[in-house]
């Protein structure tokens, strides 16, 4: 096809999602290295974007809006754009690909109730939601453009944001080697033990290695975070206080990351760090983080087992029903995990020796940005 002079993505899902789709964007661009590329996000998810050299502009839509705001919105993108992908086989994702391109894109559900969606768009794909990584669902819509896959996950983050997360190391006292944990979840079900973090910390910081503990601003995660910074003196919370590209300019600097099924665990591995993630009854094949260096689209992961791939280890809990694909044991988002719950330490600590025997925690003096 003719090259395109603007391009809209629209993946309306969680930060993960969002992150996930980076690999769509950077194709997009190579392709076509003149494109104006912009993409629709969900407000609140824009922060997997910031300083993401291969987007010109992000656009935001609550995820619940009002009719006026709808309507705002589909007169700013009506045929704004000559190129339109939806990654997203959702109505709502659909329809604003239809509005926006004068060619539209997308994934499409495969059964009756989806159909209308095959007859708005000019080209679409099957959507495979079970069997194939996310990473791969997303770069399927390329395959209706004769475009190119290179199945790179882009963590964003300007040269001001990793001066921030230095300044912010040094601040607290962080001059040498060190680690991060990341212990609390958006969703409860994918939540480890505080004991288990509790003795993880100890372990890492008897190896010499500063401890750093991340988190989002929410108050419940912020308390628990510092529930188990307190367990561990010398630790140093920062939950709450870093932007994602912050969070992006403190991972890239770190020894080791430690955290569950979320997405400062794909961001993590996004930049290439030693990673010790806890997945229990989410699925490794369609979520498991994306490595840095992958061997081509191959999908990293199985479904069931602990297992490696590049410099991450991906401890599953135990039980025949693991991974069950849902939202905990009472089936719903804030309820518990016994497959996490009941996840030793002794494992992550394992995982984390190896990490560290096979990428040597070097201390290393950061000075603090100029001011």
């Amino acid at each position: 096809m003719k090259a395109p002079r603007s391009i809209l993505v629209v993946v309306t899902r969680r930060i993960g999602d969002v992150l996930l789709a980076t690999p769509v964007i950077r194709s997009l661009r190579r392709h076509w290295p003149d494109a104006a590329i912009d993409v629709l996000v969900f407000g609140g998810t824009e922060g997997a974007l910031a300083g993401n050299p291969d987007i010109r502009q992000v656009l935001t839509i609550a995820e619940r809006p009002t009719a006026g705001t709808h309507l705002r919105l589909a007169m700013r993108l009506w045929r704004r754009y000559e190129l339109s992908i939806s990654l997203v086989p959702s109505d709502r994702p659909t329809l604003y690909a239809w509005l926006a391109g004068r060619l539209s894109c997308g994934l499409v559900v495969d059964t009756p109730k989806h159909r209308w969606k095959k007859w708005l768009l000019d080209r679409c794909r099957p959507y495979n939601n079970a069997d194939t990584h996310t990473v791969n669902v997303y770069l399927r819509t390329l395959e209706l453009l004769d475009v190119e896959s290179l199945p790179q996950v882009i963590a964003g983050g300007s040269a001001n944001d990793a001066a921030r997360a230095r300044q912010k190391l040094h601040e607290a006292g962080v001059h040498g080697a060190f680690a991060v944990m990341h212990p609390s979840p958006k969703f409860p079900y994918k939540s480890w033990t505080l004991d288990g973090w509790r003795e993880t910390g100890r372990w890492l910081a008897g190896q010499g290695l500063h401890v750093v503990l991340t988190g989002g601003p929410d108050p419940d995660e912020r308390a628990r975070v510092a529930t188990i910074a307190q367990a561990l003196p010398g630790a140093i919370d920062l939950s709450g206080q870093l932007s994602l590209a912050e969070t992006a300019g403190v991972l890239a600097q770190c020894n080791l990351y430690i955290g569950p099924d979320t997405a400062i665990t794909h961001l993590a591995a996004a930049l290439d760090v030693p990673v010790v993630t806890l997945f229990g009854p989410s699925d490794p094949v369609k979520w498991g983080p994306w490595p840095a260096q992958p061997s081509g689209r191959d999908n990293p992961w199985l479904r069931h087992g602990s297992q490696r791939a590049g410099k991450i280890f991906l401890l599953q809990g135990g039980g025949l029903c693991v991974p069950c694909l849902h939202e905990g044991c009472a089936r719903h988002i804030n309820s518990l995990s016994d497959c996490l719950q009941q996840l030793p330490a002794a494992r992550v600590i394992a995982a984390a020796a190896a990490l560290l025997k096979e990428y040597p925690a070097t201390r290393i003096d950061r000075p603090p940005p100029p001011q």
